[in-house]
C-alpha cells in the first residue's frame, strides 16, 4: 500500500481537550479495523487475478500518458477541493450506494472507448471518489466545507491502491493533522497526486481494450470507491476517537494492533 509523506507538510495542534491517559474505545477501533482488513473486498480479488496483466500496460503506457495522468488527476483534485465543499450537505447519510452505482457507470463509459475515453473519464472518477469520501467525513460529524477536513479528505487518497495490499498494517496514510496555510494546499497536492496518478494508471490500463474494457472500468470503479469509502471511515473514525478526548498515539496503536489481528471466525 502507498503511504504519504509527510516530513514537509506543516502539523496542526492537538485538539485541546485532549487527555492522554484516556484509553480508546476498543469496540470502536475494533469496527473500524475490521473496516481497513475487509476495504479489498470480493471484486479487489478478482482484480488481482489480472495483477500482472496490468502491470505489463501500465509500462507500455507511453511517457506522455502518463504525464497526462498526473496533470489530469493533480487539476481534478485542485478543482474538488475548491468546489466540493460549497455544494455538498451535511446531515444526509454516507449515500454509499448511490455512488457506488454511478462509479460503476462511470467507469464503464470511461472504459467503451479504450484508453481515449479511459483518460476523459478519470476527472469524473476523482470528483466521486472525493464526494464520497466527503460525505464519510460529514457522517462523522465534520463539516465538509471546512478547509482543514478537505484537505484531510485529499489525505485519504494518500492510502494507496486496492490492488495491492502489504503483509502488514501500513498507517501512514493516516498522517498527522495538516495546519492551514497559504502553501498547505499545494504541498498536500504535491503529496498525493504523484501517488494517485500511479494508482490510476493501474485502472487506465486495465480500461485500455475497447469494450472489454467497459467490463473492467466499471469493476474496477466499484472497487476502488469502495476501498477509498472504507478508507475514509478509518480516517475520521479514529480522528473522532481524538476529538472525543483519547491521545493520538494510543489511538493509532490500537488501531494497528487490531487491524494486525486476524479476524473472528463465526
Amino acid at each position: 500500500m502507498i503511504g504519504m509523506d509527510h516530513e514537509n507538510l506543516p502539523v496542526a495542534a492537538p485538539a485541546p481537550n485532549a487527555a492522554p491517559d484516556a484509553a480508546p474505545d476498543a469496540d470502536e477501533i475494533a469496527r473500524l479495523a475490521a473496516r481497513y482488513r475487509a476495504a479489498a473486498g470480493p471484486v479487489m480479488t478478482a482484480v488481482n487475478l489480472l495483477g500482472s496483466q496490468v502491470e505489463k500496460r501500465v509500462e507500455a503506457l507511453p511517457d506522455a500518458v502518463k504525464d497526462r495522468i498526473e496533470t489530469v488527476v493533480e487539476g481534478a483534485l485542485r478543482r474538488v477541493y475548491g468546489l466540493a465543499g460549497r455544494t455538498l450537505g451535511q446531515g444526509a447519510g454516507t449515500a454509499e450506494p448511490g455512488h457506488r452505482s454511478a462509479a460503476v457507470l462511470t467507469g464503464a463509459i470511461g472504459g467503451f472507448g479504450g484508453l481515449p475515453s479511459a483518460l476523459a473519464e478519470l476527472p469524473v472518477t476523482v470528483t466521486l471518489i472525493f464526494r464520497a469520501i466527503q460525505k464519510i467525513a460529514a457522517s462523522y460529524g465534520y463539516d465538509p466545507a471546512d478547509p482543514s477536513v478537505r484537505l484531510e479528505c485529499l489525505q485519504v487518497f494518500g492510502a494507496g491502491s486496492p490492488l495491492h495490499r502489504d503483509d502488514g498494517v501500513n498507517t501512514s496514510f493516516l498522517g498527522a493533522r495538516v495546519a492551514i496555510t497559504g502553501p498547505a494546499l499545494n504541498r498536500v497536492l504535491a503529496t498525493v497526486a504523484p501517488r494517485v496518478s500511479v494508482v490510476l494508471s493501474e485502472k487506465l490500463a486495465a480500461q485500455a481494450v475497447p469494450l472489454l474494457g467497459a467490463v473492467a472500468g466499471a469493476g474496477i470503479n466499484y472497487a476502488f470507491l469502495r476501498y477509498y469509502q472504507e478508507m475514509a471511515h478509518v480516517r475520521f473514525g479514529l480522528r473522532r476517537l481524538e476529538d472525543r478526548g483519547h491521545d493520538r498515539a494510543q489511538v493509532l496503536a490500537a488501531f494497528r494492533a487490531a487491524a494486525a489481528r486476524p479476524p473472528a471466525r463465526p
